[in-house]
């Protein structure tokens, strides 16, 4: 039974990492337990490491829902310095979704589900709320 994730990005300056990261995600890291790692707790058993090194070639991209994507997107510019990237949609797939880099290369992919219902149902099974 796997009950838990990890993910981890090596930054090759950890203090500016970790100052990116903190941007990104909005808040300080939940748990910091030595010099050069940092760990944000995305929701509840999923965790992204920010750790001191060498970014892996690659590797990626580490996909995060959001509920607004455009929103998003200009935050990321203004806030993070990311370059404007295109939002993509295909009628087949429930999500839009953008990929950006961080400093660092490594791949970060932004989505949203175009159905406000769907979107809702998945936040409520993270949070335990059962459907009604």
């Amino acid at each position: 039974m796997i009950y838990e994730m990890t993910v981890q990005i090596r930054v090759s300056d950890f203090e500016k990492g970790r100052s990116w990261y903190q941007t990104l995600l909005k808040r300080e890291p939940d748990f910091v337990p030595h010099e050069g790692f940092a760990e944000w707790e995305l929701i509840p058993g999923c965790w992204l490491q920010v750790a001191d090194g060498e970014p892996a070639a690659k590797s990626g991209p580490l996909r995060l829902g959001v509920t607004n994507l455009d929103r998003e997107r200009e935050r990321m510019i203004k806030e993070l310095g990311v370059e404007p990237f295109e939002i993509y949609e295909r009628e087949e797939v429930p999500v839009r979704w953008g990929t950006i880099a961080d400093p660092w290369g490594n791949q970060i992919g932004l989505f949203q589900y175009k159905d406000p219902h769907e979107m809702g149902e998945r936040i409520n099974a993270i949070l335990g709320i059962e459907a009604q």
